[in-house]
């Protein structure tokens, strides 16, 4: 590898040059990093992304809460975790319930493991 494809790199512990070579490779930086911005993304860690009920994203509002999420923007539509591991909407899994009691997805009995956002 020529000395023009090498990078140049800040590390205190690299042997000490002579002045000259030091000089020569001052001059040939390729680049220097002004601003650097992290981005990240993150999101619940469940098996489903969408409510199986009503099919919406598990974070957004389910069909019953929809309309009222325009005007009303205290009442939050919380998501209802199954021993299971499957997400639903509250009130989605609420009406699953009273009908017939096991999770939509794999058909075990529902038991409620944590609810909210």
């Amino acid at each position: 590898m020529s000395d023009g494809d090498k990078m140049d790199i800040d590390v205190e512990n690299v042997p000490q040059q002579s002045t000259e070579t030091q000089s020569k490779q001052e001059k040939k930086k390729k680049f220097e990093i002004k601003k650097w911005t992290a981005v990240a993304f993150w999101s619940w860690d469940i098996a489903v992304d969408n409510c199986a009920i009503c099919r919406n994203h598990i974070m957004e509002p389910c069909i019953e809460c929809q309309p009222m999420a325009i005007s009303d923007t205290d009442t939050e539509c919380v998501a209802a975790w199954g021993t299971c591991g499957h997400a639903f909407h509250l009130h989605c899994i609420s009406k699953w319930i009273k009908t017939r009691e096991a999770c939509p997805l794999d058909n075990q009995r529902w038991q409620l493991a944590k609810c909210g956002k």
